[in-house]
């Protein structure tokens, strides 16, 4: 595994790390999960990426983590750095969502319980929800780590404003924001173009999810959508209308010059995130063992020629293929 410093940190972070938004929770099987769980902290995986709701059902991810590592990995919780998050809804009433102090905190203290963890390495307000004020979320943040339940805070999907405006408060709190959470992918570069820059500058590691577009970028759906994709899943976040012939004719396209590579579809779109040398890491997920370890290979190739970039760059020009 190769590791690189977070921001203006001393914390490394793997290049891949796992992410538990899919594939951990109470519908899917556990076996699974213990095994891919397993395999990616063996490989040098050591960032585990969580948030309250994940599952589904909610809760379950943490619940699922937090049992397979007092089973397999119970002398192992110093050499994980295990993130959650809160801010999407989460339980029934009117504090079960959003950005608020209340909110934060209780779900902060609800993830704990579910993870059986004492602390959080990273603990991110997941969204700004456009209501409760950037001060109210930053201060319920730093209102964890000064009671030691988490020792970094990371902010998710700000907007530029917001995202500058809670930086200023993190610093002048003296707890920096130690990372920076985007989508990103070749086929949605908002982020990259809006967001990136300001937390480089401001000494925020930049941690991507969603780089193979929710499994577009796989190849998995260049021949329609197979039964058990994500697509195809009831509870999956990726729709079938999503599956637009323009993105699947781009993928087509990439995955030719992937293959002069000598790398598959998904491992050619990691490596374009991971080229940006201002991201820190990037959060696969996975649904077999099989997955990961072809995701693993990455590593072996993450460099482009100028040639390459030119090539993929007029494929993903075209407006109708971002999210």
């Amino acid at each position: 595994m190769q590791y690189t410093y977070c921001g203006r940190s001393g914390i490394q972070l793997p290049r891949l790390s796992l992410g538990l938004w899919h594939n951990f929770g109470s519908v899917d099987d556990f076996g699974v999960a213990t095994q891919m769980l397993l395999r990616a902290f063996d490989a040098g995986i050591c960032h585990f990426d969580l948030a309250n709701n994940y599952g589904p059902e909610p809760g379950t991810a943490e619940e699922n983590f937090g049992r397979i590592v007092r089973e397999n990995l119970k002398g192992h919780r110093d050499e994980m750095f295990v993130a959650s998050k809160a801010g999407h809804d989460m339980w029934p009433g009117v504090y079960g969502t959003g950005s608020s102090r209340k909110n934060i905190i209780a779900s902060c203290d609800q993830s704990l319980r579910r993870t059986g963890l004492d602390y959080f390495d990273v603990f991110y307000s997941h969204r700004y929800d456009g209501v409760t004020p950037v001060e109210e979320t930053m201060e319920a943040l730093v209102q964890l780590v000064r009671q030691g339940k988490a020792l970094y805070v990371g902010i998710s999907k700000y907007p530029p404003e917001q995202q500058a405006l809670a930086y200023k408060i993190l610093q002048d709190a003296h707890v920096p924001c130690l990372l920076s959470q985007y989508r990103c992918s070749l086929f949605d570069r908002k982020a990259q173009r809006q967001n990136f820059q300001q937390a480089y500058e401001a000494g925020s590691g930049i941690i991507c999810f969603s780089p193979l577009a929710q499994g577009l970028l796989t190849g998995k759906y260049n021949n329609g959508i197979p039964e058990g994709s994500r697509a195809a899943r009831q509870s999956g976040f990726l729709q079938t209308s999503q599956v637009t012939p323009e993105r699947i004719a781009a993928a087509r396209k990439l995955q030719v010059i992937a293959e002069e590579r000598g790398q598959s579809l998904a491992q050619m779109a990691l490596a374009w995130v991971l080229s940006d040398p201002r991201v820190t890491s990037v959060i696969i997920g996975t649904s077999s063992v099989a997955q990961l370890d072809n995701n693993l290979q990455t590593l072996d190739r993450l460099g482009f020629s100028d040639d390459e970039r030119r090539r993929i760059y007029q494929i993903v020009a075209d407006p109708a293929l971002s999210f």
